[in-house]
């Protein structure tokens, strides 16, 4: 499941960061492509945040995880570039 989980972090934190291009570039440059866009993006980040968060929760006993550090794990979904440091930082044996 921690492998599962080091995929989702990834993907997560990478549908974020495409849901921010889509808003910032091209929606100002291409109005069309940005709403093409926006509903494929926006779903898939949706799930994979709700399959971060869900995952946490269920491997926080396996990862030893103290209360702070789970809040951090969780807090990180809610920012860019986040997810990637937990990944490399609070993930063990993967």
């Amino acid at each position: 499941m921690t492998k599962f989980f080091k995929f989702v972090a990834i993907a997560e934190g990478v549908s974020y960061l495409v849901l921010f291009f889509n808003m910032l570039v091209i929606k100002p440059t291409n109005m069309d492509l940005y709403k093409t866009l926006l509903f494929p993006v926006g779903m898939a980040h949706g799930l994979l945040f709700m399959g971060y968060v869900l995952l946490a929760i269920l491997i926080r006993e396996e990862q030893k995880w103290s209360l702070k550090d789970f809040f951090i794990v969780q807090f990180a979904s809610l920012l860019p570039f986040a997810t990637f440091y937990v990944e490399k930082k609070y993930i063990k044996n993967a």
